[in-house]
């Protein structure tokens, strides 16, 4: 199976000169406390078709001004020059719809269900979560085991390594949960985990590990 795969060397190189960095990154997701995954959340809410920076940005405003037990209006927070999150008005208006239902979402997240079946619920039960989104979310609290966070990064360097042939569209779950699997096979064959070489590919195509 390895021989269809692409630039190995390459690969096991480039993570030997950042697995200490990588590592620790995935440590830190681990010790995030049950306090902050309310707001880990709302950040995996901002990211889509927005900078990861700016989305942090946003998080840390909606943070300092207390968006979850406040009773603010989180629009103008997300419409700011320096970090401005596309889509605010559709994405404050979800943020405000899944800040009432988070204590139902923080008993699904924390329960014993696997990582797989706390991905369904989410994406059923939370809307504008796709699998993406909340796959991100469960990584950036440490629970996702191996599921893996498909953005347009991670999907380019699938196709590098010749893992998939073509980069799709679009992904109907359907799709998603193929490419998964095939990127779950890679991170056997390879020995690098698929979270660990998630966190590889995005410094690849931006130069940092952020989140």
């Amino acid at each position: 199976m390895a021989r269809k795969y692409r630039h190995l060397d390459n690969l096991r190189q480039r993570f030997s000169q950042r697995s200490d960095e990588i590592l620790k990154r995935l440590e830190d997701f681990k010790n995030v406390p049950t306090s902050r995954y309310f707001y880990e959340l709302a950040y995996c809410f901002m990211t889509p078709q927005s900078s990861a920076k700016n989305a942090i940005k946003a998080q840390s405003m909606l943070e300092s001004q207390n968006f979850l037990t406040s009773d603010i209006d989180p629009t103008p927070l997300l419409h700011q020059p320096d970090y401005y999150i596309r889509f605010h008005k559709t994405k404050s208006r979800r943020l405000v719809e899944m800040k009432k239902n988070f204590p139902d979402i923080l008993s699904v997240v924390t329960n014993g269900q696997s990582p797989f079946d706390k991905r369904e619920w989410l994406t059923v039960n939370v809307k504008g979560l796709s699998y993406k989104e909340a796959t991100h979310f469960l990584r950036n609290i440490g629970l996702n085991g191996t599921l893996a966070i498909l953005d347009r990064h991670i999907v380019k360097n699938l196709k590098r390594h010749g893992v998939i042939r073509t980069v799709p569209a679009t992904l109907t779950k359907k799709r998603y949960l193929a490419i998964e699997k095939k990127f779950q096979q890679f991170a056997d064959i390879v020995g690098i985990s698929v979270n660990e070489l998630d966190l590889l590919f995005w410094s690849n195509e931006t130069g940092e590990i952020l989140k």
